[in-house]
């Protein structure tokens, strides 16, 4: 991993000294400036991922840096450090784009925190600009595989839905793809230079979740050290992903309703509220209404929620996407894999298509990279697929034919479908073999019985001719 890049700024040489001293023992790369002018010179030969500056230096003050710094590198997150009696001097550096700061005496391990939050924004807002290089090609709706009618239809809705403002809910069984639905809605928004903020509701303690959303300042609680933006705020201008909203507290339900209607935070430790202008996409694994009934869920946030309803099918109700899924699937796990070499036959093909999927897309990406991973030679065999694949095999399509009144050749007939399925696939017995349901060993047997071999197939339809 990249070490990341920190500049102190300060013109008392000891506290420069000490500071810079800590931060590399956490790992950072540090270097030190004894003034706004020569920290200019070091940002100018390399930028760091961060600076932490003096608000008040002899020539150039923390505020003149901070500001000479936002004008020509932006993305360098920025922390001043300010004397107790100047802290308004710091919170209005924060309006002119500083990120935090921090007062005098330093607290080392409070400032480690302010430093770590500091990269973590950073890394977030990396990851939303590559998700913005990327969206045309990641994730626009046609890039969501699966040509069924009731995907198409759903697709349809989502498209229609990206164009407008309102929130949108998203239900389907886990591993259905809902986030990954929810991002095409955003890419292809208005609001798709803006953050995309995903938070999951189930994955975070309760005692923490109102302070992960709505944020909170220093001294709010035990072991608020520092001020914190929520995932709400982050979002602001774009889009915040609500994924397993059931998961939600009554309590919270509250001031996420408050959000929706008015627009309106309010963050741990702070009387008034703050505005913010985000777009709501919520998903579901669970029955939201079932949840209404027995008092789990708000009726009024369901309805909020639910303005354009979108209803992800599982799996299992989309029968003929799974070929194509498990094609693409295999690609890109022989790509991670580094197996170029591995051939699918597609005679296994209708065992993927015959298993009812209860995890859903994941649970099939999962299977076929197992496969990948453990299949021993260079053509994928049923022995290689997972036991439950191979439990039943699949329903071969029925056919009919007449029998001719004169009788006919039983062994004519065997010898006729064993050319008939070695020419679908071009001669490869193992191929032709899984087709017909027999062992290779069965197959060769049987074309040494014929007399067949592809010279002699091919003499034969000559002679036909």
């Amino acid at each position: 991993m990249i070490q990341k890049r920190i500049l102190v700024v300060d013109d008392d040489e000891s506290l420069r000294w000490v500071t810079q001293a800590q931060l590399q023992q956490s790992g950072y790369q540090v270097d030190a400036a004894a003034n706004g002018k020569e920290a200019l010179a070091k940002i100018q030969e390399t930028p760091p991922d961060l600076a932490i500056a003096d608000l008040m230096m002899p020539g150039m003050s923390g505020v003149e840096l901070l500001k000479s710094i936002r004008a020509d590198y932006p993305e360098i997150i920025v922390i001043l450090v300010t004397a107790f009696g100047t802290v308004e001097n710091a919170v209005e550096a924060m309006r002119a784009g500083a990120y935090d700061y921090i007062t005098k005496p330093v607290n080392m391990e409070e400032l480690r925190l302010i430093v770590g939050r500091g990269l973590e924004h950073l890394d977030l807002r990396q990851e939303v600009r590559n998700l913005r290089i990327s969206l045309d090609k990641k994730y626009g709706f046609e890039n969501i595989l699966g040509q069924s009618k009731p995907l198409l239809y759903v697709l349809d809705m989502a498209s229609r839905a990206a164009i407008a403002t309102s929130t949108v809910l998203i239900h389907g069984e886990t591993g259905t793809g809902k986030e990954l639905l929810a991002k095409a809605v955003h890419f292809n928004s208005r609001r798709k230079d803006k953050p995309f903020v995903t938070i999951n509701c189930g994955a975070i303690p309760k005692d923490l979740l109102e302070s992960e959303l709505f944020g909170h300042v220093r001294g709010s609680f035990t072991g608020a050290l520092a001020n914190k933006r929520g995932k709400v705020e982050l979002a602001d201008g774009g889009t915040l992903f609500l994924d397993e909203i059931g998961e939600l507290p009554l309590e919270l339900q509250v001031k996420m309703l408050r959000l929706i209607q008015q627009g309106e935070i309010e963050k741990l430790g702070v009387a008034g509220v703050t505005k913010v202008d985000v777009r709501i996409i919520a998903a579901t694994h669970r029955n939201l209404q079932a949840m209404i009934e027995d008092g789990a869920f708000r009726e009024d946030l369901y309805y909020r929620l639910a303005v354009i309803p979108l209803e992800l099918p599982p799996l299992r109700e989309r029968a003929d996407d799974i070929a194509e899924l498990v094609q693409q699937f295999f690609l890109k796990a022989k790509e991670k894999q580094g197996r170029p070499e591995l051939v699918l036959p597609p005679p296994l093909l209708p065992y993927f298509s015959a298993y009812r999927w209860p995890g859903n897309i994941r649970e099939l990406e999962n299977i076929i990279e197992r496969v990948v991973v453990l299949s021993r030679g260079d053509d994928i065999t049923l022995n290689d697929l997972p036991e439950f694949l191979r439990r039943e095999r699949p329903a071969a399509e029925a056919f009919h034919f007449e029998l001719p009144p004169q009788g006919i050749s039983l062994e004519g007939v065997e010898k006729e479908f064993i050319v008939r399925a070695l020419e679908k696939f071009n001669w490869n017995q193992t191929h032709a073999a899984q087709f017909l349901d027999i062992s290779r060993k069965t197959l060769i047997y049987r074309m040494e019985k014929f007399g067949l071999r592809k010279e002699q197939a091919a003499a034969e339809d000559q002679r036909a001719d």
